[in-house]
């Protein structure tokens, strides 16, 4: 087994916001990069609408800060708002710096112009979506990845798979700071010992949870649930956003279409052709993603539907070919032409709005201890999500969790050798078929019972079930070797538990969050925040 491996910043998860902070540390410190699978298979190569910042002179600060507030129901903190939105044109002069391939305008003669192409999207009172074609997400990551590869103080690691933080509560020592990490190298099978003067959880949301997802396999709240054993708060847990158009096919496996087409003048319609929106909102297509969410599930159980239809069909051909070859290509090889009829929709379990607290720099309640991107609840989300401020939340914290770090360097000298993972008292399972059925039926009442609409009752029936199940993945994690699917379930068994306590704790309907038991929405708005017992529990 490899002895203990030091490094000066540890990075667990590979996308926009753990690449965005590896290159603005790397010319000072040396950063390790963990990706659980492959470098690519995180939640930002997927990501297709683009970044939501303040470009155009005709936009302001104020104005996204207003559009977020309101999407975010009363919930959202706005000095965290201010904060990202008031970064949001650095971050992205950043991103043009490293050479990330936005869409331009074209002039009269066809050409492409210096000025980028602003797209507009839900909840958003400008065009201030800033993106490449339909594939954004990709072309910012393989930017910065090409970047990372290319810088010697960065070093890159596939297939391993954080099995949980070593902090000094969990040592028995005085405090509570992190010194890195227990690490599975899948390759090798044995879990490896890393130390860091700072370590980062940039893992990605927990929507695989849910049984209808837009996200990759590997959204398994790592992060969040680590976090928590480590003795970290977690916040507003109960905010999950569902995506309202994923593709509904038998093998088009968690494929969202993206917004930027209800952006740009796609319809949701009924199986008659009807359309179904402006009963709900005066939006219409345009509203924010919960509302448009809860009526497509509204109509699919009204009507006894599979699906409902996106229909971008009446736009002029090339222009689809154009602003979404990513959809139209994959739509197609599904035998669906998206410039002739419809594509069938169905909502998922899409973008994780709470998470582990943190500051202004994403510092976290454990000393020396980051979350950032998706992991961490920084107060810009609230209730709700507004399309498109995720990714840049992500550069923005990326930045400001590498200036902290910079600023604390004096103060953080290598940990002492730390113990080895112990694995002398586990064998190899001969049962996997228990790790399968319990990830099943986790995500199956998670659907079911905590999902778009809730009640009470489904809420305490999910409880009851996610109680035993934590019981009985305890005792398998206890006494067999540790491997992937062993330490997902582990996660997402617990992330479930929050998310379930949570939502019986909030008696109201306020943005993502709607249950039939309490419609209606509480004066005064406040965040749910659960606090661990102790780190290590």
């Amino acid at each position: 087994m490899a002895g203990q491996q030091k490094h000066d910043v540890l990075v667990i998860g590979s996308g926009a916001a753990g690449l965005t902070l590896a290159l603005h540390l790397a010319d000072h410190l040396r950063v390790m990069v963990l990706s659980k699978g492959k470098l690519s298979e995180g939640s930002t190569f997927w990501a297709q609408g683009g970044v939501a910042a303040v470009l155009d002179d005709s936009d302001t600060v104020d104005a996204h800060v207003e559009d977020t507030l309101i999407a975010g129901a009363g919930l959202c903190h706005e000095d965290a708002v201010r904060q990202i939105v008031g970064d949001s044109r650095a971050a992205i002069n950043w991103l043009v710096d490293q050479g990330v391939p936005f869409t331009r305008e074209r002039g009269e003669d066809g050409n492409e112009t210096d000025g980028f192409h602003l797209t507009r999207e839900g909840g958003h009172s400008h065009r201030r979506i800033i993106h490449a074609a339909d594939a954004t997400g990709a072309a910012i990551f393989n930017t910065l990845l090409k970047r990372a590869h290319g810088h010697p103080n960065i070093t890159l690691l596939e297939d391993r798979v954080a099995v949980d933080l070593i902090t000094t509560a969990k040592l028995g020592l005085p405090g509570n700071r992190c010194l890195g990490a227990y690490i599975l190298d899948r390759n090798s099978g044995h879990v490896e010992t890393h130390s860091a003067r700072f370590t980062v959880l940039a893992t990605g949301g927990v929507s695989k949870v849910y049984l209808y997802t837009s996200n990759p396999d590997g959204a398994s709240g790592d992060g969040i649930a680590m976090a928590w054993r480590a003795g970290c708060r977690v916040a507003n847990m109960e905010f999950n956003q569902f995506h309202p158009t994923c593709l509904y096919h038998p093998k088009a496996k968690s494929f969202l279409v993206t917004e930027a087409l209800r952006g740009e003048g796609a319809l949701l319609r009924l199986p008659d052709g009807s359309r179904f929106m402006p009963r709900f909102d005066e939006r219409a297509e345009l509203a924010p993603r919960d509302i448009v969410a809860r009526a497509i599930d509204h109509e699919m159980k009204r009507l006894g539907l599979d699906c409902v239809y996106l229909d971008i069909s009446h736009k002029p051909a090339s222009f689809i070919r154009e602003h979404f070859p990513t959809v139209h290509e994959r739509c197609l090889s599904f035998g669906i032409d998206i410039t002739r009829e419809p594509i069938p929709v169905v909502p998922a379990a899409h973008y994780t709005c709470g998470g582990v607290m943190v500051d202004s720099n994403g510092l976290t309640d454990v000393d020396h201890l980051y979350a950032i991107g998706e992991t961490s609840f920084t107060g810009l989300h609230g209730a709700n999500r507004m399309a498109s401020n995720s990714l840049l939340e992500c550069i923005v914290y990326g930045r400001a969790a590498s200036r902290d770090i910079l600023a604390r360097l004096a103060d953080s000298d290598l940990p002492v050798e730390l113990p080895h993972w112990d694995e002398s008292q586990v064998t190899d399972s001969d049962e996997d078929v228990i790790i399968s059925h319990n990830w099943e039926e986790l995500r199956r009442f998670m659907w079911d019972y905590v999902g778009i609409v809730r009640t009470t009752k489904r809420l305490q029936r999910a409880k009851h079930r996610v109680d035993m199940l934590r019981a009985e993945i305890h005792e398998f994690y206890s006494n067999y070797r540790v491997s992937r699917d062993l330490l997902e379930l582990r996660n997402l068994a617990l992330v479930a538990d929050l998310i379930i306590r949570s939502a019986m704790l909030r008696k109201e309907s306020r943005g993502l969050h709607y249950t039939l038991d309490y419609p209606h929405l509480l004066e005064e708005a406040r965040d749910t925040i659960l606090q661990p017992p102790s780190a290590g529990d």
